[in-house]
């Protein structure tokens, strides 16, 4: 029989990327954190936390991390439908979403549930190519992504395209464009990427000019503010959605580098098979959301997607 007490000592050490911080958010000593976590290792006969850093579960792990988030969040709902006084506290939602996203669309969304239920949000932010792999761990229960492919025991729900521009300031364009758009100019023009595996910028110049990682220079910028700003101020083009751009573009801020080509993102909810009324909510609200922010799929025939 699993102790659901060591079940949640797993959760929130992941949670929490930390043993001390857990055992703070549960009120007991670290070294109790660290002997339930050891208990449930000897019960299941395998490792379950790789104490690294970051503190990551190991398949095992992620396997009971999974099963635990399932148990909790139908758990909740129950709860609260037999009696709203009996809900414990606030539900955690972990959820997986790319930068861009958060900083346009998403907040938007999730507006109606924050206001109407107790739920507290556990946002994972990675590039929309790399989500899904959160949502395999079991680190989350659904993921925004650009993958199409199902995981086993989730639905994959199509929610809209974003458009993405290659965009930079006029005094960029007049630096390193001034002759043209071209393969050759565009060797010795710098690029922004967010992370290591935004591949972005890099699909869109291998596309359309033939030029390869390493062809070219590359900042990397890990913060969504940032990264606009290194464009605006001359120092990179970049890939830039038009729900961002939009602005910059009108200002004068912005120009496209290379008007008439872009690349088009379609973006997918995966989320677990639970049909809990939350998670229906939920689903519910990034549907809407994507209706009014996100282009249609019926407008985009060539799509960019792992």
């Amino acid at each position: 029989m699993i102790d659901y007490k060591q079940l949640k000592a797993l959760s929130t050490v992941i949670e929490e990327q930390n043993f001390e911080k857990a055992a703070l958010r549960l009120h007991v000593t670290q070294s109790a954190v660290s002997q339930r976590i050891k208990q449930l290792e000897e019960v299941i006969g395998q490792t379950l936390v790789i104490r690294s850093h970051p503190i990551c579960p190991t398949r095992a792990g992620q396997a009971l991390l999974k099963h635990y988030r399932q148990i909790e969040m139908l758990q909740n709902e129950v709860m609260s439908e037999l009696n709203p006084t009996l809900q414990s506290g606030h539900i955690r939602l972990a959820i997986a979403v790319n930068a861009d996203s958060l900083a346009t669309w998403f907040l938007p969304a999730v507006d109606p549930i924050l206001r109407q239920h107790k739920v507290l949000f556990d946002l994972k932010v990675d590039d929309q190519d790399q989500t899904q792999q959160l949502l395999r761990s079991g680190e989350v229960m659904g993921c925004i992504t650009s993958s199409s492919s199902p995981l086993q025991g989730c639905h994959c729900i199509p929610l809209g395209v974003v458009v993405y521009r290659c965009l930079a300031s006029p005094e960029y364009v007049n630096h390193y464009l001034s002759n043209g758009c071209n393969r050759n100019n565009l060797m010795q023009a710098p690029i922004v990427e967010y992370n290591h595996k935004d591949a972005l910028q890099h699909r869109y110049l291998n596309r359309f000019f033939d030029l390869s990682p390493g062809d070219y220079p590359t900042h990397r910028v890990p913060s969504y503010s940032a990264f606009i700003d290194m464009a605006v101020r001359g120092f990179a083009a970049g890939m830039i959605p038009d729900q961002q751009a939009d602005f910059h573009i009108k200002t004068g801020q912005l120009v496209d580098i290379n008007p008439g080509y872009y690349l088009s993102v379609p973006l997918y909810w995966h989320v677990w098979n639970l049909k809990t009324p939350l998670e229906n909510e939920l689903t519910d609200a990034l549907l809407k959301q994507g209706k009014i922010d996100l282009a249609p799929f019926s407008a985009h025939k060539e799509l960019t997607s792992p």
